[in-house]
């Protein structure tokens, strides 16, 4: 049930989180210098964007901590929120921009950076991170899911998992990439990712935080058999309501700009709420590596150098912690044969 230590086996969910999501790079780094070799990885906003580099970096071989850090935050996060020409108009271009839904960013920055440092992986449809794996359905035979919210359907989608279900498309010649960037789009700060299914109707994609921001059992197995081996499930978001104001700290602009204070609060538990019910969950709080970001906000791309390294040591450092007290036939034993889970 255990595997050897020489060779540990894991699957990772990666929540969202936006520049938070440095506190992912140094947790996921730790796990794979403690010995886990990643199988599968579901993440949704900046999970997604960091679990596409793990998944594809993986199909290489082994990987090592520093690779996960050097492949995972060589970007400049200060390119992230690049607005457009009539969004930079004070005042008027943003409060336009959430009025019409298009959101203040363009998210072309994000979009343009996953797809070229896949490219160097090997890595641009899903048909590359197709695995052999006839435990799974075959529909859910990769290495990655991208949790997304389609807004047009009014469900969360994940992808390449539903691209024929939902939208009859092959998930084989879908752009990785496009799913990320999907994946990220928080509304009214990122535009939305349009799609058109063969039947001709054009969904809107969003932020999958919207519906699930920590799909921590979207990897579970259902056929009622034990798992092989762990799930860990990685969060930088904090508690509500303590921590509201340090998730989003640029919703106070949207007041600025004639938003409602309710939408702030309405827009902050969208893409935590659903958090705070799973990790109230002991089967899922045992297996939590729970980061504290609380010093970086979702959209604080203006981040420093000696802020990206102290966040990815808290990343580091919550997993090392994590992993001390973690025992793998302890939680089965205790989560997963009497209960099923």
């Amino acid at each position: 049930m255990t595997a050897p230590e020489s060779d540990r086996s894991a699957d990772l969910v990666l929540a969202g989180g936006g520049a938070k999501g440095v506190g992912l790079v140094g947790a996921v780094a730790a796990l794979i210098d403690a010995g886990y070799q990643v199988q599968r990885v579901s993440g949704t906003s900046a999970g997604a964007m960091l679990g596409a580099i793990v998944a594809a970096a993986s199909k290489r071989g082994r990987l090592t901590g520093i690779e996960v850090k050097d492949l995972a935050l060589g970007l400049e996060y200060d390119k992230f929120l690049d607005s457009g020409p009539f969004e930079r108009i004070p005042l008027v271009g943003p409060s336009w921009a959430i009025l019409r839904g298009s959101g203040i960013y363009r998210g072309d920055y994000a979009h343009e950076w996953i797809a070229a440092k896949l490219r160097t992986l090997g890595v641009t449809t899903f048909g590359d991170l197709r695995i052999d794996d006839e435990t799974l359905p075959a529909q859910r035979q990769y290495s990655l899911v991208v949790t997304v919210t389609d807004v047009t359907t009014g469900q969360l989608v994940r992808l390449p998992w539903d691209y024929d279900r939902v939208y009859g498309l092959d998930p084989d010649t879908q752009p990785v990439a496009a799913a990320v960037r999907a994946s990220m789009a928080i509304p009214f700060f990122f535009r939305p990712v349009s799609l058109t299914s063969t039947a001709g109707v054009t969904s809107t994609l969003v932020d999958g935080g919207v519906l699930s921001n920590f799909p921590i059992d979207s990897l579970d197995r259902t056929d009622g058999h034990l798992p092989r081996w762990p799930t860990f499930g990685i969060t930088v978001l904090p508690h509500l309501p303590a921590g509201n104001i340090t998730v989003i700290p640029q919703l106070g602009l949207l007041r600025r700009y004639g938003a409602p204070h309710l939408f702030e609060s309405v827009l902050t538990t969208m893409l935590v709420g659903r958090d705070q019910a799973y990790l109230n969950q002991p089967w899922v709080d045992a297996r939590a590596i729970r980061v504290d970001s609380a010093d970086v906000g979702v959209l604080n791309f203006d981040i420093t150098e000696q802020e990206i390294e102290a966040l990815y040591q808290k990343g580091y450092a919550a997993a090392q912690r994590f992993l001390s007290t973690w025992n793998w036939p302890e939680y089965v034993e205790r989560f997963r044969v009497p209960t099923g889970r």
